[in-house]
C-alpha cells in the first residue's frame, strides 16, 4: 500500500462534479491537490475551501487543458508552488450531444480537444515530473460511452474511447518505470450533466441499470484512491464503475 500523505496531484476539471469529489478524496488522504478550472472561479474556489475546512491542502488554477500552452504553464504552477507532482487525473470534460447527421464541426472539434486532446497536453507536460515519483500514477476518467457507444454522442464516445486507448499504449510504455497509467469509465453518475437529463429519460436510465440506480461521485473517488494507494500492480486497465450497466 502507497502512502499517500504528502504526494501531489493535478485534477483537471475539478471544481465541481465528479472532479471536485475526485479532489476532496485524495486531499482527505494526505494529497495537496490542485484544483483546476477552465471558467467557473466560484465553484473552483468553494471547492478549495472545503477542503481546507478539514485540513487538507489545495488551491485552485485556472487553465483550458484543452490548450497545450496552458496545460504546461498548469503544471509548471503546480512544481512552482509544491515541488513535485505525483498523480495526474485527467477529468476534464464536456458533452454536445446530437445526432451525426445534425452535428457540427465545432460541436465535434470541441469535445475532441476539451475530453481528448487535453489528456495528450496535461500528459505530456506533467510526465517527466511523474517520472520523478516512486509511485507515480496516471488516470484517465473515461465513460461507459468510450466503452458501449451512445446514441447522439459519436463525438464524446469517440474521445472517451480515445481516452482509453492511450491509456493501454502509454501504460505499455511506462510499465517499467513504476509509474501506472489507468482508466476509470463510469456510468451514469449523479452530477449536473446527469441531472439535466429529463426525468423521463432518467427512469428509463435506472431501470436499465442491475443496481437500480446512479452512481455517486465519491464512488468514482473511491475508485481513485484505490488505484493510487493500491494499484501497483494495476496498469493499462479500464475500472469499469457502473451498476452492472455495461460488463
Amino acid at each position: 500500500m502507497v502512502n499517500l500523505n504528502g504526494r501531489v496531484a493535478i485534477v483537471t476539471g475539478s471544481s465541481r462534479g465528479i472532479g471536485a469529489a475526485i479532489a476532496k478524496e485524495l486531499a482527505a488522504h494526505g494529497v495537496k491537490v490542485v484544483i483546476n478550472y477552465s471558467s467557473n472561479r466560484e465553484a473552483a474556489d468553494a471547492t478549495v475551501k472545503e477542503i481546507e475546512q478539514v485540513g487538507g491542502k489545495a488551491f485552485a488554477a485556472q487553465a483550458d487543458v484543452s490548450d497545450t500552452v496552458q496545460a504546461r504553464v498548469l503544471v509548471e504552477e503546480t512544481i512552482t508552488k509544491y515541488g513535485k507532482l505525483d498523480i495526474l487525473i485527467n477529468n476534464a470534460g464536456i458533452t454536445r450531444d446530437r445526432t451525426f447527421r445534425k452535428i457540427t464541426d465545432e460541436d465535434w472539434n470541441k469535445v475532441i480537444q476539451v475530453n481528448l486532446n487535453s489528456v495528450y497536453n496535461m500528459t505530456t507536460a506533467a510526465l517527466s515530473h511523474i517520472l520523478e515519483s516512486d509511485a507515480g500514477r496516471i488516470i484517465n476518467i473515461s465513460s461507459i460511452i468510450g466503452q458501449a457507444g451512445g446514441f447522439g454522442q459519436t463525438n464524446y464516445s469517440a474521445a472517451k474511447a480515445g481516452m482509453i486507448g492511450f491509456t493501454k499504449s502509454l501504460a505499455l510504455e511506462l510499465a517499467k518505470t513504476g509509474t501506472t497509467v489507468n482508466a476509470i469509465c463510469p456510468g451514469f453518475i449523479d452530477t449536473e450533466m446527469v441531472q439535466a437529463i429529463p426525468d423521463e429519460i432518467r427512469a428509463q436510465i435506472v431501470a436499465k441499470i442491475p443496481v437500480r440506480r446512479f452512481g455517486l461521485p465519491e464512488e468514482i473517488a473511491r475508485g481513485v484512491i484505490y488505484l493510487c494507494q493500491d494499484g501497483e500492480y494495476i496498469t493499462g486497465q479500464q475500472l469499469n464503475i457502473n451498476g452492472g450497466l455495461y460488463m
